[in-house]
C-alpha cells in the first residue's frame, strides 16, 4: 500500500466478520447435535413419565399406588426445582463456564433417574425427582446458552429451529420408548434409560463442545433464589392441595397460596433493588423480550394440563396399553419435528408477530376440538388434533425463543437461556398445578352422588376414591360385576371433567394469541453488541 493512500472502505456486500473461531465454526453442527443429546435426556424424561402415570398410580406391587395429588408432585418437584435454579445454573455458566456446568448437570440428573428407578414409595420418587431437577436446572440453559456461542447471528434461528426441533423428537421417542419398558420391565426402568444417554452424552461433550463465559459475570444472589423458590412452592402447592380438596376456599389453600404470591412479590421488589438480581428486570423493558418470555409460558402453560389429562383419557378411559398411548402421542411428537426447524421461514416471510398469534390460535382451537372426545369417539380425530396441535406450538416455541435469545448480547447468553427455560417451567409447572387442580375438582364433583351410593364405603374410602379416575376404577375392580356402574360412572365423569379442563386450556392459549398480537414485532430487529453491567446501566438510567 502506498503512504498516505486512503483505506477503502468494505464493499457493502461484504459479510459481517466472524465472530466465532474458525476451529469451531467448522464442528458447529456436530457440536449441535450433542447439545441436543443431553436436551434429549432432560425432555424425554417428562415425556416418559407422562405414560408411565397410569402404571405408578396402581398399587404395589406393579406400580406405587400414588395418589393424583402425589403424580402432580411427582411432575411439579421436578419443575420447580429446575425452575427455582435455572438463574442461578445461567449465572454460575455465565461465571465458571458453561460446559463445565452442562457436564456437572449431567452427571447430578443421571444419578437422580437411577435412585427414582429405585424408589419403594410416592415420597420417594417425589424426592429424587427433584433432585433430577436440580440437574436438569444446570443443563438446559448451558445448551442453548453455548449453542448462541457457536453460531453465527445469522445462523441462530435455524440453529434454534433445529434445537427447538430436538423437542419433538423427545416428545415422539419418550412415549414409544416409556411403552415399550413398561410393556416388558417394572416402571422403574422408565428412568433407568437415562443412565446410558447420559454417559454417552458425558463423552460427547467432553470431545467435541467448547467451554465459553461471560467476560462480565454477575454476582449470585443466593437470597434471591431462595424467595423464588419458596414462592413458587407454596403458590403450586396451594393449588394442587385446593385440587384435592375440592375446596379453593378452605384456610390452608388460601393462606398457601396468598403466601406464596407474597413471597414471589418480595422476589420482585428484590430483584429490582439488587445490584446483582437472579433476573434483571430491565430486561423486560422491551416489549419484544416480555411479550416472547409471556407466549412461551402461556403455550406450555396449556400444553401441560391437556398432557396430563390425555394420557387418562388414552389408557383409563379408552384402555390403550402404555405402549399404544405411546405411539398415540406420536402425531403431537412428529409435527414439532417436521415443523419447528422450518418455522423460520414463515417468520422471514410474515413476521414473529402474526406466525405467532396465528399458532396460538391454532393451539386454542385444538383445546376446544378436545370437546369432541367421549368414550366412543374414533381415535383418528384426537390424532388429527394433536398434530395440529403440534403444529402450532412449533410456529411458536422457535420464534419466540430466538426472540428472547437475540434481545441480549451474545455473552449473556446463559442469562437469557436462563430466563427462556424458566418461564417455560413455570408455565408448565403452573399448568399442570391449575389444570391438574381443576380435573381433579370437576372429576370429584361428577363422581360424588356415585360414591356416596355405594353401599357401606367409609368416609375415608370414599374420599380417597373421588381423587382420580384410577381411585375409582380399582375401587370398582375391588367390588367385582357390582363396580361396573361405578366404573361407567368414572368414565362419564372424566369425560366432563376433561372437557372442563380442556376449555380452560384454550382460554390460556386465546391470551397468549393476544399477548403476540399485541407486542410482538412484526420482524426481527438488531441484538444488542456488548452488555454494560447492570451498575452501569443503572447509572445511566438515573442520569
Amino acid at each position: 500500500m502506498v503512504p498516505g493512500m486512503a483505506t477503502s472502505p468494505p464493499a457493502p456486500d461484504a459479510p459481517p466478520a466472524r465472530q466465532v473461531p474458525d476451529r469451531i465454526h467448522r464442528r458447529r453442527w456436530a457440536i449441535l447435535s450433542t447439545l441436543m443429546l443431553s436436551l434429549l435426556i432432560v425432555v424425554l424424561d417428562n415425556s416418559i413419565l407422562n405414560v408411565a402415570m397410569k402404571t405408578i398410580a396402581t398399587p404395589a406391587p406393579a406400580g406405587l399406588g400414588a395418589t393424583q395429588s402425589e403424580l402432580e408432585w411427582a411432575i411439579n418437584s421436578y419443575t420447580l426445582v429446575f425452575a427455582g435454579l435455572l438463574f442461578t445454573a445461567g449465572l454460575l455458566g455465565d461465571r465458571v463456564g458453561r460446559k463445565k456446568i452442562l457436564l456437572f448437570g449431567l452427571a447430578v440428573f443421571g444419578a437422580g433417574s437411577v435412585l427414582a428407578g429405585v424408589s419403594g414409595s410416592p415420597a420417594e420418587l417425589i424426592t429424587f425427582r427433584a433432585v433430577m431437577g436440580l440437574g436438569g436446572a444446570f443443563v438446559m440453559p448451558a445448551t442453548l446458552a453455548i449453542l448462541m456461542n457457536v453460531f453465527e447471528r445469522d445462523e441462530q434461528p435455524r440453529a434454534i429451529g433445529i434445537w427447538a426441533g430436538g423437542v419433538g423428537i423427545a416428545i415422539a421417542v419418550g412415549p414409544i420408548a416409556g411403552g415399550l419398558l413398561l410393556d416388558h420391565f417394572w416402571w422403574g426402568s422408565v428412568f433407568m434409560i437415562n443412565a446410558p444417554i447420559v454417559l454417552l452424552s458425558l463423552v460427547a461433550m467432553v470431545v467435541l463442545v467448547p467451554d465459553s463465559r461471560d467476560p462480565h459475570p454477575g454476582r449470585m444472589d443466593p437470597f434471591g433464589v431462595l424467595l423464588s423458590v419458596v414462592g413458587l412452592v407454596l403458590l403450586v402447592f396451594g393449588i394442587i392441595k385446593g385440587g384435592q380438596l375440592a375446596d379453593f376456599s378452605d384456610p390452608q389453600v388460601v393462606g398457601t397460596v396468598v403466601g406464596g404470591l407474597v413471597v414471589l412479590t418480595v422476589f420482585v421488589l428484590h430483584q429490582k433493588r439488587s445490584s446483582h438480581p437472579s433476573i434483571d428486570i430491565s430486561y423486560f423493558r422491551t416489549p419484544a423480550f416480555s411479550a416472547a418470555i409471556a407466549a412461551i409460558a402461556l403455550v406450555f402453560f396449556a400444553l401441560m394440563g391437556v398432557s396430563f389429562f390425555a394420557v387418562f383419557y388414552i389408557q383409563s378411559v379408552r384402555g390403550f396399553s402404555p405402549l399404544q398411548a405411546g405411539l398415540l402421542f406420536l402425531p403431537l411428537a412428529a409435527a414439532q419435528l417436521l415443523f419447528a426447524s422450518r418455522a423460520r421461514l414463515a417468520v422471514d416471510r410474515y413476521g414473529a408477530r402474526a406466525v405467532c398469534t396465528f399458532s396460538m390460535l391454532v393451539v386454542a382451537d385444538t383445546m376446544l376440538g378436545l370437546l369432541l372426545l367421549n368414550e366412543e369417539t374414533p381415535i383418528w380425530i384426537m390424532e388429527a388434533l394433536l398434530f395440529l396441535q403440534g403444529a402450532g406450538m412449533a410456529h411458536i416455541m422457535p420464534p419466540a425463543t430466538v426472540a428472547v435469545m437475540q434481545s441480549l448480547p451474545r455473552e449473556k447468553a446463559g442469562s437469557a437461556s436462563a430466563l427462556n427455560n424458566v418461564f417455560r417451567q413455570v408455565g408448565g409447572t403452573l399448568g399442570v398445578a391449575v389444570l391438574g387442580s381443576l380435573l381433579s375438582t370437576s372429576y370429584r364433583d361428577g363422581i360424588e352422588d356415585t360414591l356416596d351410593a355405594v353401599p357401606g364405603l367409609p368416609a375415608a374410602a370414599r374420599h380417597a376414591a373421588g381423587e382420580s379416575i384410577e381411585a375409582t376404577l380399582g375401587l370398582a375392580d375391588r367390588m367385582g360385576p357390582a363396580g361396573r356402574p361405578l366404573a361407567a360412572a368414572a368414565d362419564d365423569a372424566f369425560i366432563h371433567a376433561m372437557h372442563v379442563t380442556a376449555l380452560g386450556s384454550a382460554a390460556v392459549a386465546l391470551v397468549g394469541a393476544l399477548v403476540s398480537v399485541l407486542f410482538l414485532p412484526g420482524k426481527m430487529g438488531p441484538a444488542p453488541q456488548a452488555a454494560e453491567p447492570l451498575e452501569e446501566r443503572k447509572a445511566g438510567a438515573e442520569r
